[in-house]
């Protein structure tokens, strides 16, 4: 890659983040490993922690120069996610994408890195711990289910449906309320239309084909990055609600992604008017 950055190393080091800091919490957390950020759907455990820890103690090795960018970092200190729109090159990282399922006990959670030059992402990567394998994109070369035995498979979304035949996700719960009725009484509209908590596990769906949609409209980096870019090196068509592409800089405007752009146009129209 020319931006200096070792993707099978990094995809491996969120997979020792897993194995030493995240797995071993996993239903073992205790009342004060858990902890309440802004509202009581919006938690950190030790174990998001531990695991941001050790992956920016250890990013040097694999993203020599790089400026890192992770969730916990920046609820640290916040000024620092103002450096990443004009950061030659960053890693952006999310320990745990679905603190949420996690802290409850829910096999539903990732492990999730970008690389961003300049402004733009150029690789993303979603790991899942209890699978163990990555899905991974570079800008230009595909996107990819790898798996800890070595085999590779080259993933793509599956084709277009009509509206009422369609399954996907939808994050509603950052609209305002009014917004919010309006586009839940829209989605009824699809087949079917659900959240999982899990960013990771909703864009590695999308990727493999599995669904027809992905709505978000809260977009902090660590959330997006990863997945908007494995997504469209899957085939996806991926835009915010004004059309505009979604960058690295970017933290609301919403974000909708779909197998095409003419089901793209059909959603933002019929479903998320907003």
């Amino acid at each position: 890659m020319s931006h200096s950055v070792d993707i099978a190393g990094l995809a491996n080091l969120l997979q020792e983040a897993a194995v030493k800091e995240i797995l071993p919490r996993f239903r073992n957390l205790e009342a004060g490993d858990v902890r309440v950020k802004s509202e009581a759907i919006d938690l950190v455990t030790e174990g998001d922690e531990a695991a941001e820890r050790l992956i920016k103690a250890r990013i040097e090795d694999v993203a020599p120069g790089a400026l890192f960018v992770g969730e916990e970092s920046v609820a640290a200190d916040p000024a620092l996610l103002d450096k990443l729109a004009d950061a030659d090159l960053a890693v952006v990282v999310d320990p745990i994408d679905g603190t949420f399922n996690f802290a409850a006990g829910v096999p539903l959670f990732g492990v999730m890195a970008s690389v961003v030059a300049k402004g733009e992402t150029v690789a993303g990567i979603i790991y899942d711990p209890l699978g163990n394998d990555w899905v991974i994109a570079e800008k230009g070369s595909g996107a990819w289910m790898c798996r800890a035995n070595g085999s590779q498979e080259r993933l793509s979304v599956t084709a277009g449906v009509p509206l009422e035949a369609m399954v996907g996700g939808a994050s509603t719960g950052f609209f305002k309320q009014e917004a919010r009725r309006e586009v839940m009484a829209n989605m009824a509209k699809v087949r079917i239309a659900t959240s999982y908590r899990c960013a990771a596990h909703e864009y590695r769906m999308l990727a493999g084909g599995h669904i027809h949609f992905l709505m978000y409209q809260k977009l902090m980096p660590w959330d997006h990055l990863a997945g908007t870019l494995i997504s469209q090196e899957a085939g996806a068509y991926a835009a915010r609600f004004d059309g505009s592409p979604y960058l690295p800089s970017h933290l609301n405007g919403g974000l909708l992604l779909a197998t095409d752009k003419e089901s793209w146009e059909t959603l933002r129209r019929e479903v998320f008017t907003v």
